[in-house]
């Protein structure tokens, strides 16, 4: 039994292995339509959520599963005190498999340790985000064909936003992705990404504040919202929330062939006009989060499905 808590949990071998099949069922998803039948996923979100919890069950019932579970956790035995580790114990007599997010970094580490079946990490604070990095890296993978020999710009909150920690994390496995980390002071990405992935690895990066400046020379440029939910005070919220707004006149300078992404929710930090524009992808990306998250339930729970043979 395997868990996915880390985007690393999975070698660069694997990831290559679960983006091939997730392509597999973007060319042809009926064939799967009975893959996971009588299964059962369990979605336990402590923290609110959208895009991440509907696209688990979309993905978990175009694979002829079930769902249950809980959307905050107000709606959970956790208003009434019980541990983590108790309602993963219960959970796992109830589910094949689980998704959970959690706002303390760590929970779903924890709930691994006592689960009788495999956990999905789907966010824990401003942590990690494994199944948004894979999101991301397939819809890399799909824009560019590659994953390697890319200059990424990543900008906005780089210290809370943990799509931008584990997508770094994944990303620096890869020969030559090159990394511009724009970001005002008070929001750049934390010491331990600098000290522990970057230079580790040996990865080519600068620290940037202009956003315009870093355009020209970007194949991917990552967009992520200032997060309120993050900030001990508003003051600060307010003062730093439209630090960088993409909008037409920016991208009258970035290459014809650059891909925009946002893992969304987006706030003000992406103009509504950019949506018409061929080189915004972050809609993209939604629906294939659905498509890799049918892999990683497949893949977790040792399944296959007839697409294989003819993809």
């Amino acid at each position: 039994m395997r868990h996915l808590i880390d985007p690393l949990d999975f070698t660069v071998e694997e990831t290559g292995a679960l983006l091939d099949l997730s392509e597999c069922i973007a060319q042809n998803p009926e064939s799967y339509s009975e893959t996971c039948t009588h299964k059962k996923l369990a979605t336990l979100f402590y923290e609110p959520s959208t895009r991440t919890r509907l696209s688990f069950e979309s993905a978990m019932l175009r694979l002829g599963g079930s769902v249950l579970g809980f959307a905050t956790a107000d709606s959970s035995s956790a208003a009434k005190g019980e541990s983590v580790a108790d309602t993963i114990r219960t959970v796992s007599c109830y589910a094949d498999i689980c998704a959970m997010r959690h706002p303390k970094e760590g929970a779903p580490l924890q709930a691994a340790r006592y689960s009788r079946i495999p956990l999905i990490n789907a966010g824990d604070g401003g942590h990690q985000h494994p199944t948004q990095t894979l999101t991301d890296l397939c819809t890399i993978r799909r824009r560019k064909g590659r994953l390697g020999d890319l200059t990424i710009g990543l900008c906005g909150d780089l210290k809370f936003g943990r799509t931008v920690h584990s997508l770094v994390k994944s990303l620096v496995r890869y020969p030559d992705v090159r990394f511009v980390l724009i970001s005002p002071e008070e929001l750049r990405v934390p010491d331990y990404i600098i000290g522990e992935v970057l230079r580790p690895a040996r990865a080519a990066f600068r620290e940037e504040t202009s956003l315009e400046k870093a355009m020209p020379e970007l194949d991917i440029l990552y967009m992520t919202r200032v997060q309120r939910e993050r900030f001990f005070n508003e003051e600060d919220y307010v003062r730093l929330k439209d630090t960088y707004i993409l909008t037409s006149d920016k991208m009258k300078n970035a290459r014809p062939d650059l891909a925009v992404l946002h893992p969304l929710p987006r706030v003000n930090e992406i103009a509504l006009e950019i949506d018409d524009d061929p080189r915004a992808a972050y809609f993209e990306q939604v629906q294939n989060g659905v498509w890799v998250r049918m892999a990683l339930i497949m893949t977790l729970l040792g399944l296959t499905g007839k697409g294989e043979r003819t993809c």
